[in-house]
């Protein structure tokens, strides 16, 4: 194998594919990275098992030549030095040459490195996906729905259904649910008209989808995903992105939706956030969280929190519209914190059904988002 290729682009396919090489691999040839020269072009593989990311470099990009390809081959590079040092060579022209044993020299300017490659026949076959389950989302909806979403998985090994983001597709709607038993985050959308393709209790890990959206551009662009038996394969420009499917059925969240409230507020989502955040501060001293929410008869909502050493914040808020019984009840601000970060709507509609029983967060120019957090019993 011997090329010459463009510095930008080896290096932005290596940033790309390296977010599936893990750290902890007992695994030596999974710690590194796969290169496959063919006459098109350069292909990227890395793969920790759990996901795979594979990039392609061609070798024309709109008539400019990308890659010089004089000999084609393959070899395995080891990613933890590999992604730091063509970072940091002088020259945008650098040249790839593989010898016998895989020994790989890197030329770049005046800079001369030899690497010990490894057998690309030892690397994983990526899995071979049936595309006849297969759907269009735009990318930034998708990273939004993730955003939105995934910080309420479960951070608990011991269950790991709960560690993913539960994904259902019905009738062109796509439904993501998230929740760790003491929260609760769901986003559903409509994908538009109706293609036939049906889906349920796909989870993907929370973490993996996390990497997954450093990836999605920024620009509104479809990307195709296609859902098999337990793999998920998202195609993004010339990356493919291959997650596995957790294993497990995702418990039925729909029972502790309440279906009735007591009590309503309609508040200003920035400043609800704010004050909790305030509130906050000293709660986590506390190391409790711990912040209180009741109604006033002036019409006012009391933010308060409390710590034992450093005092306590009291803060009254403005509500839009109140409906319902008083209320008093005391929640994880951190929780809350969380939901009222990824809410877009500038007004959000809080529910309540009772003392202990779950809280409802609900944006209001974007109903198919909902949050529950469960509330803390507390003696004062």
């Amino acid at each position: 194998m011997k090329i010459q290729i463009s510095k930008n682009y080896l290096n932005e396919s290596i940033q790309h594919v390296s977010k599936a090489i893990s750290s902890r691999t007992t695994i030596p040839i999974l710690s590194g990275i796969k290169f496959d020269v063919s006459y098109s072009g350069v292909t990227l593989t890395a793969s920790d098992t759990d996901i795979s990311i594979q990039s392609f470099i061609p070798a024309e990009d709109d008539s400019k030549t990308i890659v010089e390809i004089e000999r084609p081959g393959s070899v395995v590079l080891p990613a933890k030095f590999f992604v730091e040092i063509i970072k940091k060579l002088p020259s945008q022209e650098i040249e790839m040459e593989v010898k016998d044993g895989f020994q790989t020299f890197i030329r770049a300017g005046a800079t001369d490195i030899q690497l010990v490659g490894l057998d690309p026949e030892e690397f994983p076959v990526l899995p071979n996906i049936e595309e006849n389950q297969q759907i269009s989302v735009p990318g930034d909806l998708l990273k939004n729905m993730i955003k939105q979403t995934a910080f309420s998985i479960s951070t608990q090994e011991t269950t790991p259904i709960l560690t993913g983001v539960l994904w259902n597709l019905v009738e062109g709607e796509l439904k993501f649910v998230a929740t760790d038993r003491h929260r609760l985050a769901s986003r559903t959308v409509n994908l538009g008209e109706d293609t036939g393709v049906r889906f349920s209790n796909v989870v993907i890990a929370g973490k993996t989808l996390n990497e997954l959206s450093k990836i999605i551009p920024d620009q509104n662009q479809l990307l195709d995903i296609v859902v098999a038996d337990n793999q998920v394969l998202f195609k993004i420009d010339r990356v493919l992105f291959y997650s596995r499917i957790l294993d497990g059925t995702y418990p039925d969240t729909s029972k502790i939706i309440p279906t009735s409230f007591k009590t309503e507020l309609v508040m200003d989502t920035k400043k609800l956030a704010d004050s909790i955040d305030r509130a906050y501060l000293l709660s986590r001293e506390e190391k409790t969280n711990i912040v209180r929410m009741q109604t006033l008869e002036n019409g006012a909502v009391e933010i308060s929190s409390s710590s034992s050493e450093l005092g306590r914040v009291t803060e009254q808020l403005d509500i839009a519209k109140f409906e319902g019984e008083p209320l008093r009840i005391s929640f994880n601000s951190k929780y809350m914190l969380d939901v009222l970060k990824v809410i877009e709507s500038e007004q959000l509609s809080i529910q309540f059904t009772g003392i202990m029983s779950p809280i409802i967060i609900k944006p209001l120019d974007e109903s198919r988002s909902l949050y529950i957090i469960l509330p803390y019993r507390t003696t004062n």
